[in-house]
């Protein structure tokens, strides 16, 4: 079984690394639930359980597919960066 992975608007590549935003992530995503209420008390903290968690839901995305996975990203730049990664 191959896995399709859609990489949306929710990370990109920018000033040479990898950027997360959970602003950008799907309304209905329930896996960011009551991050605006950290958000509120302590930015810093939420932007990282947010980049935490956003990139490990891609990881795992990318490991399911038993004989491989296609993926489209969003963000051309972090498409090249993930090609050139990919074939190291």
């Amino acid at each position: 079984m191959l896995a399709d992975i859609i990489i949306g608007e929710d990370m990109r590549f920018e000033d040479g690394r990898i950027v997360t935003d959970y602003t950008k992530r799907a309304k209905t995503d329930n896996s960011l639930k009551g991050i605006k209420s950290i958000a509120k008390l302590n930015k810093e903290k939420s932007d990282s359980i947010a980049d935490e968690i956003i990139k490990n839901t891609y990881r795992t995305l990318m490991t399911r597919g038993m004989k491989g996975c296609y993926v489209y990203c969003t963000d051309r730049k972090l498409a090249e960066y993930l090609k050139i990664k990919l074939q190291a």
